[in-house]
């Protein structure tokens, strides 16, 4: 009788333990300590330290699990808040013209591309090659702006015959030597505007000259609508001081008749 207790026990154990994982979680390690109860030895019962000590664990498990799912839920919220604030600023980049990094763009049938490119000294001689995807020089620059500070080249997708360039990815190379006829180091990107941001389940990116990129592309915003506002508030400043000079202006056939006292004295609140 005690082998067959002892028989049952055993083989209870051994399937409990072929289907438990790794990753226990409340329900699991709740189902392992009924089953220990029930196939516990009648001779030699469950200890109540023991029993006690393991409802503890569980308590303390499922305590672990709720904190959890918390701040599961707590990031989630986060993540979606902070997703919608830069989608509201992203927006406002709209028309904005930007700097984006890289030296490849993709030509996809839009009209032009514009590189930009900055001197941290003047240059002596400077070429831009572009290249097609198998490394062929496509297009040649030479006539380039060799001074020093940020300069921009406008790029039609054709090649040196004049025809248009296959679809496909093109790689801008610059060559540049400095006055002293050493390499120099030339920093290069992209300049466009940008004419929409897309919103999708992979995050957001924006649209320059009909190609898309990320975010973390862009690192520089070049124009701003401050130049805008400042001249039309030196517009305003003119018409307003026309209109004063015309109010102050003082008739000659006034001073002929013998009126200027009047209207000086009108001026100055005199009757």
């Amino acid at each position: 009788m005690l082998d067959s207790v002892s028989s049952t026990s055993s083989s209870s154990n051994v399937q409990y333990a072929t289907q438990s994982n790794d990753a226990m979680d409340k329900d699991a390690f709740l189902k392992l300590m009924i089953a220990q109860l029930q196939n516990q030895d009648p001779l030699e019962p469950l200890d109540g330290t023991d029993y006690s000590a393991q409802l503890a664990q569980f308590s303390s498990l499922e305590q672990l699990s709720n904190i959890n799912d918390s701040l599961n839920m707590s990031l989630d919220a986060n993540y979606l808040l902070t997703q919608s604030i830069n989608n509201t600023m992203t927006a406002g980049l709209i028309g904005k013209e930007v700097k984006i990094a890289g030296d490849t763009v993709a030509y996809k049938g839009q009209e032009s591309t514009t590189i930009g490119y900055e001197l941290t000294a003047p240059a002596q001689e400077m070429t831009i090659k572009i290249k097609d995807s198998n490394g062929a020089v496509v297009k040649t620059f030479d006539d380039v702006d060799l001074e020093l500070g940020a300069h921009k080249l406008s790029w039609d997708f054709t090649d040196n015959n004049g025809n248009k360039v296959s679809a496909g990815d093109y790689t801008v190379v610059i060559e540049a030597k400095n006055l002293s006829l050493t390499d120099m180091e030339v920093a290069q990107y992209f300049v466009g505007a940008i004419d929409g941001v897309r919103f999708s389940s992979n995050g957001t990116t924006i649209l320059v000259n009909g190609l898309e990129y990320q975010i973390s592309e862009i690192f520089e915003v070049i124009n701003s609508e401050d130049d805008i506002e400042t001249v039309t508030d030196t517009d305003e400043t003119e018409d307003l001081v026309s209109e004063e000079t015309t109010e102050d202006y003082v008739d000659i056939n006034d001073i002929k008749d013998g009126k200027i006292k009047d209207k000086i004295k009108s001026n100055l609140g005199y009757r």
